[in-house]
Parts: structure tokens; C-alpha cells; sequence
């Protein structure tokens, strides 16, 4: 397989996807779709594919359609090494060119920022599925890999969906996503401080292009943490300041963003509900349903189903710098642009702790379930990590659970095999919190059950030395504090 370039970081499993695409000894043209929100890096992991694999890649930019061919023409005529740019006439005699490029061996031919060309050529689409089809030449006679890659994600997700012309013609449909909360911290070089990786994930998550755009470095320690999120992220003059409100205004299917934005202001204040939003916009449940569904589809917004009541869930900001630019920069924008974000960042500190680091230690705690958690850990291999509610008579209320592991029986239902509680305080965790799993985990539905199920306690900050002692002296409990979360199983 070629081998990956040390300049890419990460990606190792979309890179080998991309080559296994390439590479396959199939006859006969075949399609590939590559997207995901912006820069998570997609056009630098085609570009080096390209150039590995002596491939062609196309960017289109936002013009009319004969712009968009005569930049097609040259960069096609510089690909080839002839003399003059080629006009083409219409895009079906360059889809035409584009897959003769395989007629002598297994060649990428991408094309980047598809979206901006089925703006402009809205039958592009069908042009494709006619330049696929059974029996034509691409088809017969070539092995050409195209690729298409876009950043708009509602166009992209729907080349294939339903009765599109594309519909069951790709072969490769790879989305690349941020980074996991691990690999983002060796990104930053963060990796053998897990606080300090913990706190800048927070504030803006795993997208590759944010160290960039945040000077190119991170906090060297704690006590500049501070002053780096005041110079880098709350400054106007930072190309940071903006980004969680350019990532909902530069979606094409978006047509009213501010009633999307204040979608998300009240989930990002904690409204997680369809109800408590829609009470917080001041509108009918039903309203806010289409709202919910697009930017879910945009990748902004996730619905997390409750793990014991399954028409029950609530909805959580799915991109970190969305969430502090709705809770910090929105609200407080004048107060930022006049010079005083060191003190804004001061006065809000409440607000970050409980709505920023509180639910994203919940988040990165079930993360760590699903992703790095061994099965002797957790008694089992999660099929489900998911936060529920389980109602409580002795207390006459409902219990929130953050963490609920569940395993797929051979039956085809699912056995609770853990259940957490996680703390992303920067206080102690203590025997209460184990006494309050104790009390929880007796509460379980028994359908639910096939053995007691492990106790987790996640810490942000550790855990007193009772509790320790008390976890010591048990084989159902597992302590995890931020160390393991980052480095242990």
C-alpha cells in the first residue's frame, strides 16, 4: 500500500481508504464520495493522495459554469503537459475527458468542492450517472478512481439518497471528521498534559485547522491558558473570534441563520429538550423540529438518545467553538470588541464551568467507553454508551445517569454491563458519588440486567483518598480520572 506522508497527521484509516479505493484492480470506472464539515483537512489528504499517486485534482470555486470549465480546461491541459488550455464545451464532453485519464491504469481523478459546481450546473449529477453508466466507455474501458469532494453536507449526503442520479453508484463514501479528543491533543502537543488538552478541546474541539488559526500554537501551561484564550479566541482580531458563527452562515441550505443561531443559544445554555427549546424561542414544539433536523444534518447538532426510555433524548452542540461562541462571544461581542475580554473571560467563568467543561467532560467520558475503554473495564464490549434519566420513588424524582454502557445480547436486545457518574469539577470527587451509583444501579430496569453492572466514577479533578480506599477494596468499581482518560484503558 503507499505509504502515508509523515506531513499528513493522523488519518491513518481514511488514508488507507482512499488508497484501497485507488488502488483496486476492479475494471471499469468508479465513484467516490469525501466530505465533512470545513477544514478538517479533506482537500490536504486529496492533494497528497494526488501527488502520491500521480493522480488529478480539481478545485472549483464559486463562478458561473463557464468559469468553472475553462479553470477545469487548464488545469486538465497542465495535467497532461499540452500547450494551450482546453475549452471544453459542456460538462459532458469533460466528464468524458476526465474519465478517459484512466484508460491506461487506476488513476485518482478528484474534484474538489463539487458542491460549487452542482450550484452553478444543477444537472451535473445526471451527467455523471450517464458518463457511469453499465455499458459506457468509463465503464468498459478505463479504471479511473474519481473522487468528489465537498464541504457542504446536506449536498453532498444527498448525491445519494432517495432517487438521486448518483443513488447506488459510489463505492467509497468517507466522511472525515474531527479529530477524537486523543488524537487532538497530540495535535496541539498537548499529549502529556491531559488538563490542559482537556480545557482547549472544550473551546474548540478537534478540527485540525483551528491551531492555525489560533496563532499556531497552543497554552505552553495553566497559567497561560488564560491569557491564550483572551488574545486567541476572544480578541476580534483573531481569525478565531468569528469561526463558531461563519461554520452555521456558510452552509448553502442554510437560509435564515439567525433562528438556527438561537437554536442553538438555548441548547448551548443547557435547553437540551425539544420542549424546554421551544419554550426558550417562544414557540410551538412542532416549530422547532426543522431547525433540529438541518443543523443536525450540517454536523452543528447530535441527538442523544436517552439509554432507558428510547423515545426520550436531548440535543448537544456537536462542535466545541460553536458552544463558547454562542454562551461567551455572541452575548458579550461589544464588551470584546472594546478591549475587555480578559475580563469578560473572568466574569464568566461560572458559565464555563458548568455549561462548557461540565458537559464535555459527560461527552468525553462516554467517549472514552466507546473508544478506549478495555472489555474487562467496562464487563463488557459497548454497543451503547449513552446518559439516561431513571426515575426514583424512594426520592420522589429522576436520577440523571451520565454514562450508561450497554451490550448487545445474542438475542438481539441489550444488557447493561455499566453505568457512570462524571465530574468535571475542579473538586474532589468522594464516596458520595459512589454511594449515589450504589443507590442508582439497584434502580435499573431487571429486563435490563443480567448481572450488577460495573460502577465507573469519572473525575476531572481526582478523587479524595476514601474513595480510593473504598474503590480499592471492590472489583465493580473503576476510578477515572483525567490521566487515564487521556493515556489508560
Amino acid at each position: 500500500m503507499t505509504q502515508k506522508p509523515s506531513r499528513l497527521f493522523a488519518r491513518d484509516t481514511e488514508w488507507a481508504e482512499l488508497v484501497d479505493f485507488v488502488s483496486s484492480p476492479a475494471h471499469g470506472a468508479t465513484l467516490g464520495l469525501v466530505y465533512g464539515r470545513r477544514r478538517q483537512g479533506k482537500t490536504l489528504l486529496l492533494e497528497l493522495l494526488s501527488r502520491e499517486m500521480g493522480g488529478f485534482l480539481f478545485a472549483a470555486t464559486q463562478q458561473t459554469e463557464t468559469m468553472n470549465l475553462a479553470d477545469l480546461g487548464a488545469a486538465y491541459a497542465a495535467y497532461r503537459g499540452l500547450g494551450a488550455p482546453v475549452a471544453f464545451a459542456d460538462w459532458r464532453q469533460a466528464l468524458a475527458e476526465l474519465l478517459r485519464l484512466g484508460e491506461e491504469r487506476q488513476v485518482p481523478v478528484i474534484i474538489d468542492e463539487f458542491p460549487y459546481l452542482t450550484a452553478a450546473t444543477p444537472a451535473l449529477p445526471s451527467y455523471l450517472q450517464q458518463a457511469l453508466s453499465p455499458l459506457s466507455h468509463a465503464k468498459e474501458h478505463t479504471r479511473t478512481r474519481l473522487i468528489l469532494c465537498g464541504s457542504a453536507l446536506t449536498t453532498m449526503t444527498q448525491l445519494l439518497s432517495g432517487g438521486a442520479p448518483l443513488r447506488g453508484r459510489a463505492v467509497l463514501e468517507l466522511v472525515v471528521r474531527p479529530f477524537g479528543y486523543r488524537q487532538a491533543a497530540a495535535f496541539w502537543g498537548l499529549g502529556d498534559q491531559p488538563e490542559l488538552a482537556f480545557r482547549v478541546h472544550a473551546l474548540v474541539g478537534g478540527t485540525p485547522a483551528y491551531l492555525e488559526m489560533s496563532g499556531g500554537a497552543g497554552p505552553v501551561d495553566p497559567r497561560s491558558f488564560d491569557s491564550w484564550v483572551v488574545r486567541r479566541l476572544l480578541n476580534p482580531a483573531s481569525a478565531m473570534f468569528r469561526e463558531g458563527g461563519l461554520l452555521l452562515r456558510e452552509e448553502p441550505t442554510i437560509t435564515d441563520p439567525s433562528s438556527y443561531a438561537a437554536v442553538l443559544a438555548a441548547i448551548s445554555a443547557g435547553r437540551t429538550r425539544r420542549g424546554e427549546i421551544a419554550a426558550a424561542l417562544g414557540r410551538p414544539a412542532t416549530a422547532v423540529a426543522y431547525p433540529l433536523s438541518g443543523l443536525e444534518n450540517i454536523g452543528l447538532l447530535e441527538r442523544v438518545d436517552d439509554a432507558l426510555r428510547s423515545k426520550r433524548g436531548e440535543y448537544r452542540v456537536s462542535e466545541p467553538i460553536v458552544r463558547l461562541h454562542q454562551l461567551i462571544i455572541a452575548r458579550h461581542e461589544p464588551e470584546l470588541i472594546s478591549g475587555r475580554g480578559e475580563q469578560v473571560w473572568r466574569e464568566q467563568a461560572d458559565t464555563v464551568a458548568s455549561k462548557i467543561y461540565g458537559p464535555h467532560f459527560e461527552d468525553l467520558a462516554r467517549s472514552w467507553c466507546r473508544d478506549h475503554a478495555d472489555r474487562q473495564t467496562l464487563a463488557g464490549t459497548p454497543s451503547s454508551v449513552l446518559p439516561a434519566t431513571i426515575a426514583c420513588r424512594e426520592h420522589r424524582q429522576g436520577h440523571e445517569l451520565d454514562v450508561v454502557v450497554a451490550e448487545k445480547t445474542s438475542s438481539g436486545g441489550s444488557t447493561i454491563v455499566a453505568i457512570g457518574e462524571a465530574k468535571g469539577t475542579t473538586s474532589s470527587m468522594g464516596v458520595h458519588e459512589l454511594a449515589r451509583l450504589d443507590h442508582l444501579r439497584q434502580l435499573l430496569p431487571a429486563d435490563r440486567v443480567s448481572r450488577p453492572p460495573k460502577l465507573l466514577l469519572f473525575a476531572r479533578a481526582g478523587f479524595t483518598s476514601d474513595l480510593m480506599t473504598a474503590a480499592r477494596h471492590r472489583d465493580d468499581v473503576e476510578l477515572v480520572d483525567l490521566d487515564r482518560l487521556y493515556r489508560g484503558a
